[in-house]
């Protein structure tokens, strides 16, 4: 039981991680398009847990949960993530997440957090988002399972919370989403991952892109 109530503390979006700020393209994407209803929403969503978040972000905390007492081998993750993240507004975009989560955990004392953060800002490491959450995560005792199924309710709520907010959907439609993609979460957290790090959302990079260079924008990505 505590295993699950942990992992809703880290997925509730009033924990304070930053992730209000970023669309993860979703933004550029509708302005590409002109707009985007409750069915592209889902089909963008799952997409994005299909080819990013489970090929990559899942891999990313995995690893790092795993050798969460070895900060050598969290950083080199680390580097793997920034290295296989080609597009520069996702790669920033993760560096500032990671950020903020990393301070709210020293600030609660989790085990690892302050050891990790002082990596970061040393400069030794960048402290991407997914290599964050699996260091934190194990430290604040979450288990594995129970790691990969909050970063994948995360992944969905950040893109459901910023189409609110951009009007795109209102927000039952937007909780419809998320209730049809539950499933999906569930489908790839259980699924063998991948030996590498590896992303295919091009659709997005390139929303990603062109937003970055946007003068009047909502999110930082």
């Amino acid at each position: 039981m505590i295993g699950e109530l942990l992992a809703i503390w880290q997925a509730d979006t009033a924990f304070p991680s930053g992730a209000f700020a970023f669309s993860n393209g979703l933004e550029g994407l509708a302005a590409l398009e002109g707009g985007m209803d409750a069915g592209r929403l889902e089909a963008v969503i799952e997409g994005a847990l299909r080819r990013r978040w489970a090929t990559a972000d899942r891999v990313a905390l995995l690893k790092s949960f795993d050798d969460a007492e070895n900060l050598d081998a969290v950083c080199e993750i680390d580097h793997e993530v920034e290295a296989a993240t080609l597009s520069e507004p996702f790669r920033s975009g993760s560096r500032r997440n990671g950020a903020s989560l990393l301070a709210a955990h020293v600030r609660i004392e989790t085990p690892g957090a302050a050891a990790f953060q002082a990596r970061v800002r040393k400069g030794d490491t960048p402290g991407h988002l997914a290599v964050t959450q699996g260091l934190v995560w194990r430290g604040a005792g979450l288990d594995r399972d129970g790691a990969v199924r909050a970063s994948g309710y995360m992944a969905v709520s950040g893109f459901t919370t910023a189409a609110v907010r951009l009007g795109l959907v209102g927000a039952v439609a937007a909780q419809t989403a998320v209730r049809r993609l539950l499933p999906v979460i569930a489908e790839l957290a259980g699924s063998e991952p991948p030996d590498e790090i590896e992303s295919f959302a091009p659709l997005l990079d390139i929303a990603a892109a062109r937003h970055a260079r946007g003068d009047l924008r909502l999110f930082s990505n």
